[in-house]
């Protein structure tokens, strides 16, 4: 694997060297984690679709657009609170 250099402002590798050593890791590690668990649009998208499909096959229940985004805004919502209650 090669390495590739990112630039980023001093105050985002200040940052992230803060967060990387309260997780015990580094700035390479925190990175490669944050890309490997951040889903892009699309991903979420197809992910949804999966779900929505296996909902389906396997328990009989049809997702509709509105409750599908529903519970999005919920989980964010309790995401958030959880984030709010950890700061």
């Amino acid at each position: 694997m090669s390495d590739a250099m990112i630039r980023v402002p001093s105050e985002v590798r200040d940052r992230l060297a803060v967060i990387a050593e309260s997780r015990g890791t580094s700035i390479r590690s925190l990175v490669q984690e944050f890309a490997e668990a951040t889903l892009t649009d699309e991903e979420r998208r197809e992910r949804a679709e999966r779900t929505r499909a296996y909902l389906a096959e396997h328990f009989g229940v049809e997702v509709s657009d509105e409750e599908s985004a529903a519970m999005g805004r919920k989980l964010r919502d309790a995401f958030a609170g959880q984030q709010d209650a950890a700061a």
